[in-house]
Formats: structure tokens, C-alpha cells, sequence
């Protein structure tokens, strides 16, 4: 289909089929029931304290162990709507599992369709568009590695994938790529895409991204300037804290925690220690977190300053993680473990040549793609890297290693090639 139309049935066939998987999967294999480990502390850790203690009267604090306090560790989205649930199926609850972990797989599942446009959009001028856009989409529904974080992670990855992949939609719709009629790009006379609606969209995404996930908040900038470039060719937390704390304020003691030497590098754990009479625990407590936070901050830069080769030498090995895969302890054995991380970065690979290879064919909205790949992962280089923080670039990368392979398939003599199916066909 030439530009694609909200309220076709395909994509959204894929949606109920992707969110029943996901929703049995839970059901039967009973990954609602989480270990009681340190008082559930394993049911969203940080975020499930800060929910616990918003459904029992505390206000937004408390991350760690006991009552230390208002915080701002965690952006507000996700522990708010698990609050909710804690509220409505009881604290750390097996009912309360279900719920969250399903509407995780709402979200997981809400991502189909925006994959299914993207693709289509995008690849609809070389002739890809309908096979790159029906594989990426069943590639989603079913694929294991896609389901992962919405079926066993009480965390905010799918709701902040799928809030990014609409935000790509959003995007490409008000540069008017993929749609029926001409686009501003080629047709400066054409209607103008760029909407007040569309940019109201964008702008309402982006919001529940700052108060889901900030670390992608560095891409902003550069999606809303090649947004705008279309158009051309035609307080927060003050009240509480006596500081400026946009969304979250826990950088300085993660970063001082990322170039220790004991870390080398890889991620850690809790960065304040789940132990009451640990030091750096009562330190937070007694300090304050803002104090407590600034004080590390501190201290980081004093060790940034002083081990600049260690801290680059750091931010290298991260990057090979995020695209490689941060290797884990061989507990379920060393061929599950090789399995693991060749799946991780064989995606991986295959979505960034997928994306070499767009640029180089000219695919509308390629650039948008590769500051994506450019931005998004930056915060982590810098801090920390785990398998999930890739996650809000998987539709993307499942959309281009599509491309890739479809490309590689020979195509018939344009006499002999049939023609293609309409968008009401492949829907019928």
C-alpha cells in the first residue's frame, strides 16, 4: 500500500494476535509469580519500592529499604501506573504481576502497528514496502526476543518502546513520507502534513517519554529539527527538593558508580546497597538524596579528571556492549549463554547494515533512523549498559535487518513481475 491509513485491519490483526501470545505466555508459564526475595524487592526493585510507597500513603520515595524520604530516582510514569495497580490488586501481589506484566504486553503489543507503518512508509517508494512491512510486523508478534521484557520484566521498557516507535510515526506522517498524496519533500505546493494535531501528538509523546525514560531525551533535538526541515522546503521537582530536577536525579551517584575499576565497566548492581547497615545506605539516608547525589557527583568528576583514559576506556567497552551484549555469569550453561549473544548481536549487526544500506538506497526517513542509532544509546555509553536499554531501538532494528534480507532476495524481470497487491487486498 502507497502511504499508510490508521485503522487498517492487518496491523492491528497482528496486535490481538501479539498481545494473546504475550498474555498466555504469562498465564501459563507463570512468570507473574516473582520471587519474595528481600521483601519482593525483585518486583520492579527500585520502582516497586517508590510504587509500594505511593499506594501506601508515603508520597513518591522510599526506592531502597524503609522510609528514607521524597526521591527522584526514578522518572514518575511507570511507578505511578504501578502504583495504581498496587492500589487496586494489593501490594507485591500475584494478581497485581499479572496485571502489570499484561499491560506491559499491551504496550508490547501496541508497538505492531507503529512498526508495521514505519516500515511501510519508508520503504513503499523502492518497492519493499507491503513484504518489509508484513515481515517486521509478524517478525514482532511472534519473535521470542521480542517479547522478553513485556512477559518477565516488571520495568517500563515496553511503554517506553512503544511511546519512541509512535514517536517515529508521528514523525515521519508530518514530514508527509509515505502518503498518497505528493509530500512537501517533493511537492512544495502539496498540503502541508505538519499539523497543529500531529505536533500536539508529538509534543504528548515526548512528554511520557521525559516521564518515562529521559535518557532519550537527547534524540529530541534531532527529531524535531529533521521534522521541521519539511516545513522549510516549503517546574518540576523545585518544591520539594530546593533544586532543579527535571525528571529524575540520580546522575551523580550513577556515574561516580561507573568509573570505579571494581566495575570494569559492566553493570552493577542497586547503586545504593540493599543492606540498612551498609555506609553508603545510611549516607543516602542521613544526607538526604539530593545531598547524597551531588556529593557523588562531585567525586565523580574529580575521578573523570584525574582517570580520563580509564573513563573513555570505560565508555568504549560499553559501546561494544550495547551492540554486542553485556556477557552474563554461565548459570544455565555455556552454549545457552554463546546462543544468547550471538541472537543479541546478529540482530544487532543486521540492523545497522540494514540501515548503511537504506542510506545508501536513499530511503526516506534513513536519516531520521541513523541519528536514532547516533543518539539514543549515548546516555548509556557514558553510565551503565544492560540488554534492555536497547530495546526502545528494536522495532527499528527489526524493520531494517527485514529490509536487508528482503534485498538480498533476487527480484524477477520487471516484465515478469507481478503486480503488486493493493493495500485493500493484503488487508482483505
Amino acid at each position: 500500500m502507497s502511504g499508510t491509513t490508521p485503522g487498517l485491519r492487518l496491523p492491528w490483526r497482528m496486535f490481538w494476535v501479539g498481545l494473546a501470545l504475550r498474555v498466555l505466555y504469562i498465564t501459563l508459564a507463570h512468570t507473574y509469580h516473582i520471587r519474595t526475595f528481600q521483601d519482593h524487592f525483585q518486583f520492579a526493585w527500585e520502582v516497586g519500592r517508590i510504587a509500594r510507597a505511593l499506594a501506601t500513603g508515603y508520597g513518591y520515595a522510599d526506592p531502597f529499604i524503609g522510609h528514607t524520604g521524597p526521591t527522584a530516582w526514578s522518572p514518575p510514569l511507570y511507578p505511578l501506573l504501578l502504583a495504581g495497580v498496587f492500589k487496586l490488586f494489593g501490594v507485591y501481589t500475584p494478581a497485581s504481576a499479572w496485571v502489570i506484566l499484561t499491560l506491559n504486553s499491551v504496550f508490547s503489543a501496541a508497538i505492531i502497528p507503529a512498526i508495521y507503518e514505519i516500515a511501510d512508509r519508508c520503504f513503499d517508494a523502492n518497492g519493499f514496502g507491503p513484504r518489509v512491512a508484513l515481515w517486521s510486523g509478524w517478525l514482532w508478534t511472534l519473535y521470542p526476543a521480542a517479547l522478553q521484557y513485556a512477559v518477565h520484566w516488571v520495568w517500563e521498557m515496553s511503554l517506553t518502546t512503544c511511546l519512541f516507535a509512535w514517536v517515529l510515526v508521528i514523525a515521519l506522517r508530518v514530514r508527509g513520507i509515505g502518503d498518497k498524496t505528493p509530500s512537501a519533500d517533493s511537492n512544495p505546493q502539496a498540503a502541508n502534513p505538519q499539523t497543529p494535531t500531529r505536533w500536539a501528538i508529538f509534543g504528548s509523546l515526548w512528554a511520557l517519554i521525559c516521564m518515562s525514560n529521559s535518557s532519550l531525551l537527547l534524540f529530541l533535538p534531532a527529531c524535531g529539527l529533521w521534522m521541521l526541515a519539511g516545513s522549510l522546503r516549503r517546574t518540576g521537582n523545585w518544591t520539594v527538593f530546593h533544586a532543579f530536577i527535571p525528571t529524575r536525579g540520580n546522575l551523580g551517584a550513577e556515574i561516580y558508580q561507573s568509573i570505579l575499576p571494581e566495575h570494569q565497566a559492566f553493570p552493577w548492581g542497586t547503586t545504593i546497597p540493599y543492606v540498612e547497615d551498609h555506609p553508603e545506605y545510611k549516607a543516602y539516608k542521613s544526607m538526604g538524596e539530593v545531598a547524597y547525589v551531588k556529593q557523588k557527583g562531585a567525586a565523580a568528576n574529580v575521578l573523570i579528571a584525574t582517570h580520563k583514559k580509564r573513563f573513555a576506556a570505560y565508555a568504549l567497552k560499553r559501546v561494544y556492549f550495547f551492540w554486542v551484549s553485556v556477557p552474563h555469569p554461565i548459570e544455565k550453561g555455556w552454549f545457552l549463554e554463546i546462543v544468547r549473544e550471538m541472537n543479541y548481536c546478529f540482530l544487532s549487526l543486521a540492523g545497522i547494515f540494514g540501515l548503511v544500506l537504506a542510506l545508501k538506497r536513499r530511503v526516506p526517513g534513513s536519516w531520521l533512523f541513523a541519528w536514532t542509532f547516533l543518539l539514543v544509546p549515548v546516555a548509556y555509553y557514558l553510565v551503565t549498559v544492560q540488554a534492555r536499554f536497547r530495546h526502545p531501538l528494536e522495532p527499528l532494528i527489526t524493520i531494517l535487518a527485514v529490509f536487508l534480507f528482503q534485498s538480498a532476495t533476487p527480484r524477477r524481470s520487471h516484465q515478469a513481475q507481478p503486480i503488486p497487491a493493493t493495500a485493500g487486498e493484503l488487508n482483505a
